[in-house]
């Protein structure tokens, strides 16, 4: 039944043959939860029976797809608790103590430099038209998947149904919005799945992933995917999946249109705090740019490096961030292009491990060792 509905999708033309679609959410990897709060007794299965039927219709409406065709693959779609557990143990809980070492280590770095030599022309290619440098575009797909070994073996379709209708519940009243948006979420990812598949004739039945439904070499949801990935070698197709002149294309695309990377801008500096200096109030993952290099000098932090303060546009829209490491607290000044890192990923610890493989890859050691 499944293939004689989806070469159904397949045909239709999205932005020919309905009306303008909603514009897609451009979140590329869900944002990691706060901390868990203590276990809730386990719930009822909820019943997901309205929630389930309302999606189909307002899916179909929405994108111009029979409803057959959506139950049709939803029938077959499973809600699994591995999935569910999964999501509610983000590897962003840890201590950048514990989170540098997954990824800042000699394996990732030397698969990182084979990767950039064997994809230098269409890396460059990306760096020439986007300004995003060889080496972070290396670095995502290097932290991602580990360079397309792991792109991931779950099911994205049980992947976002499970997540679009069991999303896990703490039992917290006070998480009880943060749950509900993020349920939102993934049910607004998986409705993106159904209009992916019709837009790039894909079988989405077909597709695996990350437990959170992310895909391809650079684990793009399916919203990112329809708005930010490009054609990379003029093949009239957008693949994300097989086509590394795409995955590369489409990773720097993401930064120069969502990040608003600036070409040639810094991403982070060691600072160094003075003794006499308050604690820096910044907490959570979202990065705001709301301080500047003299006014964080006046608090009491300044950049370690003497030649790099030379070098530094005191007006600069900056912030202080703080991490965990393993000799004790780390500060560092962020600029724009760490807050575009986060984008991909709205996570200190990701974009602060994606700087650090980028400039091990670069051969510029990794600071923070």
């Amino acid at each position: 039944m499944i293939r004689r509905i989806l070469p159904s999708l397949a045909v239709l033309a999205l932005a020919a043959c309905a009306g303008t679609p909603q514009k897609p959410t451009p979140a590329l990897v869900p944002e990691p939860l706060p901390p868990p709060a203590a276990p809730a007794p386990a719930e009822a299965p909820r019943d997901i029976s309205a929630a389930r039927a309302e999606f189909v219709r307002s899916t179909a409406q929405r994108f111009a797809i029979p409803a057959a065709d959506i139950e049709a693959v939803l029938t077959r779609a499973q809600i699994r608790d591995a999935i569910v557990k999964a999501m509610s143990r983000p590897a962003e809980a840890k201590p950048w103590r514990d989170y540098r070492p997954i990824f800042i280590q000699p394996a990732r770095i030397d698969g990182g430099r084979a990767f950039l030599e064997a994809n230098r022309a269409a890396l460059q290619r990306a760096e020439d038209r986007y300004g995003v440098p060889k080496e972070i575009v290396t670095a995502i797909i290097g932290v991602e998947t580990s360079y397309g070994g792991n792109k991931g073996s779950w099911p994205v379709v049980d992947a976002l149904y499970t997540l679009a209708f069991a999303y896990p519940r703490s039992g917290d009243p006070a998480r009880v919005a943060y749950e509900d948006k993020r349920e939102a979420f993934f049910r607004d990812e998986l409705a993106q799945l159904f209009a992916l598949g019709k837009e790039e004739a894909l079988d989405i039945t077909t597709l695996k992933g990350s437990y959170a439904g992310a895909m391809g070499w650079g684990q793009f949801m399916p919203s990112s995917y329809r708005q930010y990935a490009v054609d990379g070698d003029g093949d009239g197709r957008r693949n994300l999946f097989d086509n590394l002149d795409d995955v590369i294309a489409s990773v720097a695309n993401y930064f120069a249109q969502k990040g608003k990377w600036q070409r040639g801008g810094p991403v982070m500096e060691r600072a160094v705090r003075a003794a006499a200096a308050q604690d820096f109030a910044n907490p959570g993952n979202a990065v705001t740019l709301d301080q500047h290099v003299g006014g964080l000098a006046a608090l009491g932090y300044r950049a370690a490096d003497p030649v790099a303060v030379l070098h530094m546009d005191g007006g600069q829209p900056v912030t202080l961030i703080t991490l965990e490491g393993m000799a004790g607290p780390e500060y560092w000044i962020v600029y724009n292009n760490f807050k575009a890192i986060t984008t991909y990923n709205i996570s200190r610890l990701y974009a602060t491990a994606v700087y650090q493989l980028a400039e091990a890859i670069a051969g510029r050691g990794a600071d923070g060792a």
